[in-house]
C-alpha cells in the first residue's frame, strides 16, 4: 500500500514515514499543500495522512480539491493530522472530505492502528486478518502463515503479500505492483518487482507445490483465488 505524508514540519514527516516504512509501506512525503495536489494528480495513493495547517494551502483546502477532483482511480483515503482538537475543528474536517482524524501529538502505534481501518476498507476486510486459501496474513501483529507454518518475510515481501492478497486473483502488472508497493525513492529501470515476486513465491511454495503466485506472461502476477487454493 502506498501512503502519502504531507506535513510543512519536515522532521515529523521524515519521522511518521520512517515509522511506516518499517511496517511495509510504500511512503512518499510532501512538505506543502500544493505538492501534496501535484503528487496526487500523477501518482496512485491509497492513503494520505494530511495535515491541517500549512504555509500555502491548508489541509482542508487540500482534502477539498482532491474529493472535488479525484485522480484517474479514485481518490485515496484522508487521515488528518492536527493539533485542534476541537469538536467542531474535528467536523470540518471530516465535512471537507477527510475519512478520519487524528490529534497531535499521537503514538506511531494509533497512526498505524487507524491506517489499517482505513485500509481494510477499501480492501472489504472486516478485521486485521486476511485469509486467502491456507494464506493468514495478520496486519497488526504483522505476521504471515502459510498451512500454519509461519513466513520469514522482509518487510517489502510483507507488503507484497498483503497487496496480492488484498486483490486475489486479480492480474497486477509489474507497473501498478511499483506504484503501490514501492516509493518514489524505487528505480522503475531496476527488475526489484520481479525480484522480489520470485523471493516471495519461493518463501511461499514448498518444492513439491505449484506456484501461488503464478506469472501472466505478457501482463504480471496473480495470486490464485480462494476457490482454486482449496
Amino acid at each position: 500500500m502506498r501512503i502519502l505524508v504531507v506535513d510543512d514540519e519536515a522532521d515529523l514527516a521524515d519521522a511518521v514515514a520512517t515509522g511506516l516504512r518499517r511496517e511495509g509501506y510504500a511512503v512518499d512525503v510532501a512538505h506543502g499543500g500544493l505538492d501534496a495536489l501535484d503528487r496526487v494528480q500523477f501518482q496512485p495513493y491509497d492513503l494520505i495522512c494530511l495535515d491541517l495547517t500549512m504555509p500555502d494551502i491548508d489541509g482542508l483546502e487540500v482534502c477539498r480539491q482532491i474529493r472535488a477532483n479525484p485522480p484517474e482511480g479514485g481518490a485515496p483515503r484522508v487521515l488528518m493530522l492536527t493539533a485542534r482538537d476541537s469538536v467542531d475543528e474535528k467536523i470540518t474536517g471530516l465535512d471537507a472530505g477527510a475519512d478520519d482524524y487524528l490529534v497531535k501529538p499521537f503514538a506511531l502505534g494509533e497512526l498505524s492502528a487507524r491506517i489499517r481501518v482505513l485500509l481494510r476498507r477499501d480492501a472489504e476486510q472486516a478485521s486485521s486478518v486476511i485469509e486467502v486459501g491456507p494464506l493468514i496474513l495478520d496486519t497488526a501483529r504483522h505476521e504471515a502463515s502459510n498451512r500454519g507454518e509461519m513466513l520469514d518475510l522482509t518487510p517489502k515481501e510483507f507488503a507484497l503479500l498483503r497487496y496480492f492478497m488484498s486483490h486475489a486473483g486479480h492480474v497486477l502488472s509489474q507497473e501498478h505492483l511499483l506504484e503501490h508497493v514501492w516509493d518514489e525513492n524505487a528505480d522503475p529501470f531496476t527488475n526489484t518487482v520481479r525480484v522480489t515476486v520470485g523471493t516471495l513465491r519461493r518463501k511461499l511454495n514448498a518444492d513439491d507445490e505449484a506456484p501461488l503466485i503464478e506469472t501472466v506472461i505478457g501482463s504480471g502476477y496473480r495470486l490464485i483465488d480462494n476457490e482454486r487454493l482449496l
